[in-house]
């Protein structure tokens, strides 16, 4: 289980890049027992970070995250996979794979965090989700449709059979290139996780080049 944020913020610091040689299977990062299949080109590495709308975890890590996002290689490409864990967990995963089917999902995304940590709001229902949407561009009917889309319930299903896959029971995890999985916990603190991702980065870097 994740522990609480403030023993989040109050864990190990790293000075510095940490270096793929640096890292430690087992305590900073865990292999997946079965790879999963990747959904980039063989020449990108694939980090993902796997999150829930409603988690302050993943609200406070999104600044960090975002920040190291931006600097990422062209070699690496960064997704994200929402998490339907529960009941109103399912919602907000709807939420986030409707949003994106609508061509939305970016432009959102801060806001609809904002509305769930900063006002209290808890946009679990289909109606107050559209209405959401209604603010980028779409109709309260479009949103409905999305919501409620083939589309969006098989990415629901693709992501529970991932979780499963990756034998996640909490969030925010990095995954990267469907073997490595970084945890608060491994990484020791939130704002740790995009430094063990960079070095697993490196790691995948050099086993490919070693494979050639």
């Amino acid at each position: 289980m994740i522990k609480s944020f403030v023993a989040l913020l109050a864990g190990l610091t790293f000075s510095g890049a940490v270096m793929a040689a640096d890292i430690v299977e087992g305590q900073d990062y865990q292999v997946v027992d079965e790879p999963m299949k990747t959904e980039v080109p063989a020449d990108q590495i694939e980090v993902t970070e796997v999150f829930w709308y409603g988690c302050p975890h993943c609200y406070a890590l999104e600044k960090p995250l975002n920040e190291w996002v931006a600097q990422l290689p062209d070699d690496v490409t960064f997704d994200r996979m929402a998490a339907p864990l529960g009941r109103v967990w399912e919602q907000h995963a709807i939420a986030f794979y409707a949003a994106r089917q609508l061509g939305i999902e970016h432009e959102m995304r801060q806001d609809f965090m904002d509305a769930i940590h900063k006002q209290g709001k808890r946009l679990t229902d289909k109606d107050d989700i559209a209405e959401f949407f209604t603010h980028y561009g779409v109709s309260k009917d479009e949103a409905l449709k999305a919501l409620d889309s083939f589309g969006v319930k098989s990415e629901i299903q693709q992501a529970s059979a991932k979780m499963r896959g990756y034998q996640l029971m909490g969030v925010p995890d990095l995954i990267v290139d469907g073997r490595y999985v970084v945890t608060p916990d491994s990484a020791g603190s939130l704002e740790n996780m995009p430094k063990i991702a960079s070095a697993l980065i490196e790691k995948v870097r050099e086993e490919r080049t070693e494979s050639e």
